[in-house]
């Protein structure tokens, strides 16, 4: 029994014994478990390092050359690169560091150009490596593999859009800064032009020397150069044209040019095609040889070294932007508008103001960049100078449709002769002369045809022509048998006066001008034989016997002889009372005369035998004036009316120059 115990205790030790070192065996193992995963590890690297051993010995000596070249031009790259982020602190601000903001752009400018040119070689460089390492096993492919997904991610990057951006977008913000600091230099500097237009003929209108500071010049051409390099030619010339262009546009509204939007129904205006066309004028010249041609010039300033041909181009777009075509546009609404005579002059005005301007629009716009303006002016001066002569050449066809109007009732002077006396010497004046000649002349030279100044002074003759073989029909058109006289004497001496001494009148010559002097006393003459030289005789003294016996027959002769002369006056005198002379010395000497007709006779015949109806009791029917009140009403005659008369307005419309005459003629009569 106790021997079994013994047995019992020795095996249950012997296990207990076996199960401590299975234990420790276990635990053992349990360490060695990650000693013999880092052994497996480094057995694989160690593989891994211990394979290109097993490469042929040609492949193993040459890879060594392959790395190296690759590697090299790569580390340059990185190196470059780095440079590149290190500029970023040393880039400065344009505005306060122009100069050092420059540099620094230039340097990160080249840094980037090596960039571009060596980074897809550096890549090729990569991949001729890795090709080499694949087909000569020299490699293990995880490490191949690895190798292939890094080259593929740089490929990708060298090809797409960041290639540009190998700075990370450093260069183009400076860029945009750079291109900020020009439209601020520009803006800044950019300051509407003091405009003062010359107040006395002749007088020249104050203007800035230049629009823009020497200084502010150099740094814009600066900037110019580096933003050239970079591409960014148009982006500049796009805000040189805003700025200065708006500038110019500022510099105007001072002149108040809302008039070059007139519509075209407000040009059939004549009073106001005066005062439009004139200020065109003014200010197209001022716009143009002052405002232009200082930004003509900038424009070279500034872009001179960059070639003609960007800096007209960059002129051109000022030019139209700012307001030149307006202008042209304007010109040309003129030249269409309604034609009329006083149209003419407004048209040789047009004319006039862009032949001044000529050399200047020849050089200002005579580039390629300018040919819209070139178009547009072209066609200005076309249609200025068709307008112009086709007025001129219609003139005589339409004074001669005025024949058919009726005269004025008053026989005073019809508008139109007044205003053609006016208007030829006026074409023949020394302001309007010299352009009408040129105009005809071009028009002549478009039909291959010679121009002589007689083809001038024949068509202006022809005018005056014209207005006599008016005159004569006219005066055929009264009913009335002395106011055809009235109105002849009235006309004659109207172009007797208004013609001597003008150039028309020394065109004409003496012989013309006495023919209307004569024709004035001659029809004077039979208009006053034909009216008040009547009255005289009524004032008979026949039959008139005062002796004893004979004195109540004289009385009864006196009484019928005046009374058939009140009637015959009154009957003269209020028909003629509505009657005009225009002209003051005219209508004195026509009055003077009527007096002295009149007036003695009836002072006489009144002193001799007024006695007899005096005592009378209806003396005051017989004796119905006196000498000084038939010379006081007489002296009433013939004064203008404060009416307006005399025009063609309310006529029949005979021609299209018709109501332009009419409109700019419906006025009150000058007393002269």
């Amino acid at each position: 029994m106790d021997k079994g115990i013994e047995n019992l205790t020795s095996a249950r030790n012997s296990l207990k014994a076996s199960a401590e070192k299975s234990k420790a065996l276990a635990f053992s193992l349990e360490k060695t478990g990650p000693r013999l995963d880092e052994i497996n590890r480094r057995l694989q690297s160690l593989e891994v390092a211990i394979r290109p051993i097993q490469a042929p010995k040609d492949a193993l000596s040459a890879v060594g050359v392959h790395i190296n070249r690759a590697v090299v031009p790569a580390a340059a790259v990185l190196k470059v690169f780095d440079a590149i982020h290190g500029l970023e602190k040393s880039l400065f601000d344009p505005q306060s560091d122009l100069r050092g903001n420059l540099g620094v752009l230039k340097q990160l400018g080249e840094a980037l150009r090596f960039l571009g040119e060596n980074c897809a070689m550096a890549i090729q460089w990569l991949a001729d490596i890795l090709e080499y390492l694949e087909d000569h096993k020299v490699a293990d492919e995880r490490f191949i593999l690895g190798l292939k997904k890094a080259l593929k991610c740089l490929q990708e990057l060298e090809a797409g859009e960041e290639k540009g951006r190998l700075d990370g977008g450093l260069l183009e913000v400076a860029l945009d800064r750079l291109e900020n600091e020009f439209r601020r230099l520009l803006t800044e500097s950019s300051v509407p032009l003091p405009m003062s237009l010359p107040a006395l003929p002749g007088q020249q209108a104050c203007i800035a020397p230049s629009p823009l500071p020497v200084i502010v010049i150099k740094k814009l051409q600066a900037i110019l150069g580096r933003l050239i390099v970079s591409n960014r030619l148009d982006n500049c010339i796009s805000i040189y044209v805003e700025v200065r262009s708006s500038n110019v546009r500022d510099s105007l509204q001072a002149l108040n040019l809302d008039y070059l939007e007139i519509s075209d129904s407000e040009f059939n205006d004549v009073a106001n095609i005066d005062v439009y066309i004139s200020q065109w004028g003014k200010h197209l010249e001022f716009t143009v040889k002052h405002l232009l041609e200082a930004e003509y010039k900038l424009c070279n300033d500034v872009f001179e070294r960059i070639g003609m041909d960007v800096w007209k181009d960059c002129f051109a777009k000022i030019a139209s932007q700012a307001g030149i075509l307006e202008f042209l546009r304007f010109g040309k609404t003129a030249a269409e508008s309604k034609k009329d005579p006083i149209k003419l002059l407004k048209l040789l005005d047009i004319f006039a103001s862009l032949n001044k301007l000529r050399l200047d629009f020849n050089r200002l716009f005579g580039g390629a960049a300018c040919t819209k303006i070139q178009s547009q002016t072209r066609d200005l001066i076309k249609r200025v100078i068709e307008g112009a002569c086709e007025i001129f050449w219609e003139l005589s066809v339409q004074v001669e449709l005025q024949r058919h109007t009726p005269p004025p009732p008053d026989g005073s002077i019809p508008r139109v002769v007044t205003f053609i006396t006016d208007y030829c010497n006026t074409l023949l004046g020394d302001d309007y002369k010299p352009i009408l000649t040129q105009v005809l002349v071009i028009e002549r030279s478009w039909k291959h045809e010679n121009f002589q100044e007689r083809i001038l002074i024949d068509e202006l003759l022809n005018l005056v022509k014209t207005i006599g073989m008016n005159l004569e029909t006219w005066s055929k058109a009264y009913e009335d048998a002395v106011l055809p006289y009235f109105f002849l004497m009235n006309n004659h001496w109207h172009l007797y006066k208004h013609l001597k001494g003008t150039k028309l009148g020394i065109i004409l010559g003496d012989s013309w001008l006495r023919d209307y002097e004569q024709h004035t006393e001659y029809f004077s003459t039979l208009y006053l034989r034909e009216s008040w030289g009547k009255l005289p005789i009524l004032l008979s003294r026949e039959g008139l016997i005062l002796f004893s016996g004979g004195r109540a027959t004289a009385r009864d002769l006196v009484k019928k002889r005046l009374k058939s002369f009140n009637a015959a006056f009154d009957d003269m005198y209020k028909q003629q009372s509505s009657w005009l002379i225009l002209d003051k010395d005219l209508r004195e000497k026509t009055r003077l005369v009527i007096i002295q007709t009149i007036v003695p006779v009836y002072r006489s015949y009144m002193q001799n035998y007024g006695p007899l109806v005096e005592q009378d009791a209806s003396a005051s029917k017989y004796a119905k004036y006196t000498a000084q009140s038939l010379e006081t009403m007489l002296d009433s005659l013939f004064n203008p009316k404060p009416v307006r008369h005399g025009s063609f307005k309310g006529r029949q419309s005979t021609g299209k120059l018709n109501d332009g005459i009419s409109d700019q003629y419906q006025t009150s009569p000058a007393v002269k």
